[in-house]
Parts: C-alpha cells; sequence; structure tokens
C-alpha cells in the first residue's frame, strides 16, 4: 500500500523529535493535564506526567498520583498554600516524585494532554521550547513550608468553628430530627452497615476486615468509588451514595440501590447519569459530603453499629479536606454519637492473639495423639489390620490388570 508522502514525512519529524528530546537532561514523557486531580488519576499511566491546578494537595490526591506511577508532577498553583500543615506535597517527594509547584499558569494553554514534554530543573519544554516554569520542591523546602503552616493552624481552626456554627444553622432539622432523608428499600434496622470511602488507607482497611464481613455480613455502603473499592475486593455493594462523579459505570451497574447526593435547592448533576444508564435512584438533598450522608442514612434507618472504612477522623485530616464542608463531616459524627467506629478498631479488635505457626503445631500434635492412641487401643489394632487387607487386596487387583 501506498503511503502518502504529507503522512510520511509527519511520522519521520514526529520520531526524530521523539529520539530528540529523549536524548537530552530531565524526565521526558507524555504529558495527562487536568485541573481536577481526582479525574486526571483515572487516566495517569505509569512514567507519564501530571500537570495539574491544585491548592494545598490533599493526602488522598498524592498518594493516587503515586499510586499511578507519575514521573512527575507539576502544579500550577500552590502545593502547600500556608493555610494549613497538608501532607500531600511530602508523600510525592518522598516517593521519589519530581514535583515541581507554583508553575505558571499559561501550561493549560500551551499543553495538551498526551503531549510528549520535558521537564527539567522545574521547566516544561515542548518541541524543544519552554511552555511553562515552576519551583522544584525538595524535602527540605517542603518542611519549611510545612513549619510556617503549622504556625498559622489557629486561624483555620477558627475559620473550622465558623463554618460549623453555619452548618448546625442550615441543616438543624437534618441533624437532630432526621427531616429530609429519604425512604429506600434496602433494611438495615438492627444490622452493622459497613460505610467505605475511597480515602485513607481504605484497601488496607477492607483486608483487616475480612473475618468481621464473613461473621456479621454487615450492608455495605459505597461512597462513591468506594463502591469501586469493594468490587475490587470482591464485594458487592448493597447501596452507592455519591454525586457519582468518581465512580465507574460497572459500580453503578452492579445491582446496587443509588442514592444521589444533591443539593439543597435539589439540583443533582449526578441523577442525570444513573437515567442514562437506565437506573432508577433516590434523591438526598443535603448541604454536607457524601460520607456524610450515608453515615445519616444509615442512622435514621435504625443500623445497630456503623463501620467507617477510608473516613476523616482527626482534625488534620478534616482540615486536609481544604473545604468548609468538612464541618459538615464533624458534625455527623457527633450526630450519630457511639454508633460510630473506626475500621482500625474494629481490625484490632479482630486481630487473632494466636499466631499462625501456632495454630499448626497444635493440629499436628492432636493429629499425632490420636494416631498414637489408636495404634495401641485393640480397637485400633483391628482398624489397622482390616485397612493391610483392603492394601493387600487392591494392589492385587492392580497387578492382575497388567498380568
Amino acid at each position: 500500500m501506498k503511503v502518502p508522502t504529507d503522512g510520511l514525512q509527519r511520522r519521520l519529524t514526529g520520531y526524530l523529535r521523539r529520539r530528540k528530546v529523549t536524548d537530552l537532561p530531565g524526565v521526558t514523557a507524555v504529558a495527562r493535564i487536568d485541573r481536577r486531580t481526582k479525574r486526571l488519576t483515572k487516566r495517569l499511566q505509569a512514567g507519564e506526567i501530571a500537570i495539574i491546578d491544585h491548592v494545598d494537595v490533599d493526602r488522598v490526591s498524592a498518594e493516587a498520583l503515586v499510586a499511578c506511577g507519575a514521573a512527575g508532577v507539576v502544579n500550577v498553583a500552590a502545593g502547600i498554600s500556608g493555610r494549613y500543615p497538608n501532607q500531600g506535597p511530602q508523600i510525592i517527594v518522598g516517593a521519589g516524585v519530581t514535583f515541581v509547584d507554583n508553575a505558571t499558569p499559561e501550561l493549560f494553554e500551551r499543553v495538551k494532554d498526551g503531549d510528549l514534554v520535558r521537564l527539567h530543573e522545574g521547566v516544561v519544554y515542548l518541541d524543544d521550547e519552554i511552555a511553562g516554569k515552576g519551583e522544584v520542591q525538595t524535602a527540605e523546602s517542603i518542611e519549611a513550608a510545612m513549619a510556617e503552616a503549622r504556625a498559622g493552624l489557629t486561624v483555620q481552626i477558627e475559620a473550622f468553628a465558623a463554618n460549623t456554627m453555619e452548618y448546625v444553622r442550615r441543616e438543624r432539622d437534618l441533624l437532630i430530627d432526621g427531616i429530609g432523608v429519604p425512604d429506600i428499600r434496602t433494611d438495615m434496622e438492627g444490622r452493622h452497615v459497613l460505610i467505605v470511602v475511597r480515602g485513607y488507607h481504605y484497601k488496607e482497611d477492607i483486608a483487616a476486615l475480612r473475618p468481621y464481613i464473613r461473621e456479621y455480613r454487615p450492608v455495605m455502603i459505597g461512597v462513591d468509588g468506594g463502591a469501586d473499592a469493594l468490587l475490587e475486593a470482591g464485594y458487592v455493594p448493597d447501596v452507592i451514595v455519591g454525586d457519582f462523579d468518581s465512580v465507574s459505570t460497572k459500580a453503578l451497574s452492579c445491582g446496587a440501590e443509588l442514592v444521589v447526593h444533591a443539593y439543597r435547592d435539589g439540583r443533582a448533576p449526578g441523577l442525570e447519569r444513573v437515567e442514562r444508564l437506565g437506573r432508577e435512584a433516590v434523591v438526598f438533598p443535603a448541604v454536607g459530603t457524601s460520607e456524610d450522608i450515608a453515615m445519616l442514612l444509615a442512622d435514621d434507618k435504625g443500623a445497630e453499629l456503623l463501620v467507617a472504612v477510608g473516613t476523616h477522623w482527626t482534625l488534620e485530616e478534616f482540615l486536609d479536606k481544604g473545604r468548609s464542608g468538612m464541618a459538615s463531616t464533624f458534625l455527623t459524627r457527633l450526630r450519630v454519637g457511639s454508633k460510630l467506629i473506626d475500621a482500625k478498631g474494629v481490625s484490632r479488635l479482630y486481630r487473632s492473639r494466636i499466631s499462625t505457626p501456632s495454630l499448626l503445631l497444635l493440629v499436628a500434635t492432636a493429629l499425632i495423639t490420636m494416631g498414637v492412641a489408636i495404634f495401641v487401643s485393640p480397637v485400633g489394632k483391628i482398624w489397622i489390620d482390616s485397612l493391610r487387607d483392603v492394601w493387600s487386596s487392591f494392589t492385587f487387583w492392580l497387578v492382575g490388570l497388567f498380568s
């Protein structure tokens, strides 16, 4: 087949350009660019360079970037703005990934998703031209920024308290009386409910909870991507709660009951996606986060115990989300009270005190004891003689087949 001259020329030019770029210093790779880090990590492949716009990179986003195998991360915003000591940049640099901060915003105009770029000493090159530049962060520079952020933590705590009072004013009926919680088909009355958020150490927590899940068979609620976390672990969620911006189509189609988190005015962007899939959903309007309404839903439906995986517990984790909505998370935990426990607490309760080698030794000792008892007893001798007769008959029959 004849290849057009212009097409062949473009291929040769692209090949020579890639070969020339890869011979230069720095990291040369395909760029993946998106202003939403959560959305970018869905398509980021190992060895690629992530270009993001993320103020105060949180821990979950950083762990996702590292897990994807990013060769470099370029942030056009401040990775540590100084509002609070967020851990994201520390995790990225600690994993050996090149992290460039406060890069020029023009990167989002000059670089397209899938372009081959080179990252060297904080400068992003595209076709041998400078597309943007930023500040290369090191462990020392991040630690200095974290120290400054800790000094200003008091201001954030005051803002957090103010947001908490505002949330109480707007959602007092829901928090106090449960007004506005929708009806669902899934029965939770008197049962344990496992709420999974794809957050801090969710994989380890689910693995540690396997004995608990086998024994109690809890109702499983996946919060957005938490539904995919359950499927990956081999479980099927009973209910999926969220705005459905970070949950797969596979999870939405697994047969779970769907609860769409809507704005207080009734707008539910995730409902359109559900309807396109031909699924039905219940709408739950609330100001808080999706993990909050999952807890309020389970509590209102009579759950005996709520076990949370990957959710937020400490003040640092609340602030790490970087938004005022985390005030609702704090108050939701006060609302559900003693029903709620962290998955790590359950795993500690179910941690066996007997090691596996000790258990195997106990079983072997029991078998040996039983064997000796059978061998020395009169009944045991009769059994042994019977087994010898059976073995002799079998060998005689087997020899007869070949004679």
